[in-house]
């Protein structure tokens, strides 16, 4: 009786390290701010610094982790691999 393995899903890379994170949410966040700024910044100018940085950041935090992160992570995935051929 011959013994057949199961086909091996290809190699993953490791999770990012915490400086390549930091860079990835770097690349995410600061255009994300500046392209919220540059837009609502003149709709927002009679608003207090506290209310518009909430704001601000509930326009940018689901752009970041729902849109951005899973692009570049899925980049980074791409570039890992072919780093391994």
């Amino acid at each position: 009786m011959t013994h057949t393995s199961a086909p091996t899903a290809p190699a993953t890379p490791r999770p990012p390290s915490q400086h390549t994170l930091a860079l990835m949410i770097w690349i995410a966040v600061t255009p994300t701010l500046l392209a919220i700024n540059l837009l609502l910044g003149p709709l927002m100018a009679g608003i207090p610094v506290v209310p518009r940085t909430i704001i601000t950041v509930t326009i940018a935090v689901p752009i970041v982790i729902y849109g951005l992160m899973p692009l570049l992570h899925r980049i980074r995935r791409r570039w890992a691999m072919s780093r391994r051929s």
